[in-house]
């Protein structure tokens, strides 16, 4: 990850680039001597020059004059290439139980027969045709600060005109997805940034319900692939725009935050125009993207200042005040190894939202201390989602251990947040092991003291995860699940379900499972069931009171909530 190959140069063309300008200032030398007689007798009256000559060497030496450097990087510029960049596609979803059907004449249709061409499919009008296969739209978006390689999820839905009635059970086959821009009536194409494949989870299997869009409306967890790098980086202000300014300001941020390529320290940033900073995302700061932005803007520009011992004390007072709390550790945390005895100091305060302001700061400053007091953090809905990006990153063995202590929480939030924080971590296995049910999803039994939770996964990867023991599953009578799918008791021998499906051409399949929820999961796997089966059987035995435990479908912590002061004080 350090040994990574910098993002490619963005080009920001200026017609009058200072860089230019910049190389040639020897050329613009003068002597001292003539300098002197220069400032006294003008230099109209030496040289014979015309005044509109002197007001352009006037002009000159305006544009090359160095701006004062505000304190901190935010004063100067703003970022660039933290918006979500929307990409779409039109792709074909086979596999489908006779739910699909040949489309109407359309732009999507002319798209997705391009497309099958492209892929060198010979007679896509008869493949079209068939009712097994339909025409979908895709959605999806591509992540500020995404890299080559990052998987992402995709929506898609049948468009009007696709004729499709459901598309549970579908495979949504390769597709390629690009930025779409109308302009001047037409829509334009960009490059290809995204490639989709994977098995379709319908809005239906995982809310119900009445409207019929839902079935015709659904998710590829992780399907899409992103082809390209995306780059970010700082636009500067026009009045500081200057390539010294650039430069200072990429200096910066470098003493802050480098690689090691080898032997060789190589910072982040990286000046390539007079107005324009670009920003490699550092290794700490993956899946903390706005955090890192934040903290490089809150860096100072001139070291000396930095890390004087009087603005020490200056935010030392500030992140003792609820107000300015906040902020001031975002500065602090800017400093790096300075400012540790600052936040050190902040987390022993008898006020649970400065400690915790305090805590993660330090976590990204690769402090253990920070471990206990933001494991407490979690127990506050505010501070919940901040608490697992902090956690999730920092590399030392008592997070593991702390994560793990939160599967007792008694909110499934928590739990799970904590869940997913631990296993995106390379030390994951020291405490979870995944069961691959086959190679439809990944399923999970983990230890808790709490009353048993059921939470399925909408996001990044198909899961089920049983925190605690789980109950029997005890149906009564015939559950009656998609695409002919069956469960009912076995008579013959108490404690076991019975999971079938008869469709129409095709062998029936069955299978006798324990009444539990893995069984369950197994038994529709077995009979050739994907996912969204899973999820949809599993919402509607809980619906019908089938399974006691409480079920639900990504309870992750939800960002920028609001922590209520007076609340808290109470």
């Amino acid at each position: 990850m350090f040994g990574r190959t910098p993002a490619a140069s963005i080009a920001h063309p200026r017609a009058d680039s200072l860089f230019t300008q910049y190389r040639n200032l020897p050329r613009l030398s003068l002597s001292a001597s003539c300098l002197a007689v220069l400032l006294l007798v003008g230099c109209s009256s030496l040289t014979g020059k015309k005044n509109s000559d002197v007001a352009e060497d006037s002009g000159i030496a305006k544009l090359l004059a160095v701006p004062e450097l505000p304190d901190l990087i935010r004063e100067a510029g703003a970022p660039r290439g933290l918006n979500a960049i929307p990409i779409r596609g039109v792709g074909l979803v086979n596999s489908l139980s006779g739910t699909g059907g040949p489309a109407d004449p359309s732009s999507y249709l002319d798209q997705l027969i391009e497309e099958m061409r492209h892929n060198d499919v010979k007679s896509p009008n008869q493949i079209l045709e068939l009712d097994s296969n339909a025409m979908v739209r895709i959605i999806a978006t591509v992540p500020p600060g995404a890299k080559r390689g990052d998987r992402i999820d995709l929506k898609i839905e049948a468009p009007p005109g696709s004729n499709a009635s459901d598309l549970h059970g579908g495979w949504l086959l390769d597709s390629r997805m690009r930025l779409q821009q109308m302009i001047q009536g037409r829509v334009r194409k960009g490059e290809v940034l995204a490639m989709g494949t994977g098995s379709v989870l319908t809005r239906f299997a995982l809310e119900g319900g009445a409207d019929d869009r839902q079935k015709t409306q659904g998710l590829v967890l992780g399907g899409g692939t992103v082809q390209k790098t995306r780059n970010m980086g700082f636009v500067l202000r026009p009045e500081y725009q200057h390539v010294k300014v650039a430069s200072d300001i990429a200096a910066a941020i470098n003493r802050r935050f480098f690689f090691f390529d080898g032997t060789t320290r190589r910072g982040v940033a990286k000046a390539v125009e007079d107005d324009y900073i670009e920003l490699e995302l550092h290794p700490r700061y993956e899946g903390a993207l706005g955090r890192y932005v934040a903290v490089v803007r809150a860096i100072m520009i001139d070291e000396r200042k930095a890390n004087s011992q009087q603005r020490l004390q200056k935010l030392g007072e500030l992140l003792s005040d609820p107000a300015t709390a906040s902020d001031a550790a975002l500065q602090l945390e800017a400093l790096g190894e300075s400012a540790i005895p600052t936040l050190l100091a902040e987390t022993k305060s008898d006020n649970p939202e400065l400690q915790f302001y305090a805590a993660e700061a330090l976590a990204y400053l690769d402090r253990d201390e920070s471990v206990a007091v933001l494991e407490q953090a979690a127990s506050e809905p505010a501070f919940r989602y901040s608490v697992f990006a902090a956690l999730g990153g920092l590399e030392h063995p008592s997070v593991v251990d702390a994560l793990q202590r939160l599967f007792d929480q008694p909110s499934q939030e928590t739990r799970y947040g904590a869940f997913v924080a631990l296993r995106k971590r390379n030390d994951a296995s020291r405490v979870l092991i995944p069961q691959p049910i086959e190679k439809t999803l990944n399923y999970y039994q983990v230890e808790s003291d709490s009353p048993t939770a059921i939470a399925l996964s909408s996001r990044d990867v198909a899961e089920v995860v049983v925190f605690g023991e789980p109950s029997p599953v005890k149906i009564d009578g015939a559950l009656l699940g998609p695409n002919a799918l069956i469960l009912k008791p076995d008579s013959s021998e108490a404690g076991k379900i019975r999971v079938s499906r008869f469709e129409v051409g095709k062998q029936d399949r069955r299978a006798t499972v324990p009444a539990s929820i893995r069984g369950i999961i197994e038994g529709v796997v077995a009979v050739g069931g994907s996912y969204g089966d899973v999820v949809t059987i599993l919402r509607m035995a809980k619906s019908s009171n089938y399974i006691e435990d409480q079920v639900a479908i990504d309870p992750l912590p939800k960002p920028m909530r609001t922590y209520y002061r007076e609340e808290q004080s109470s």
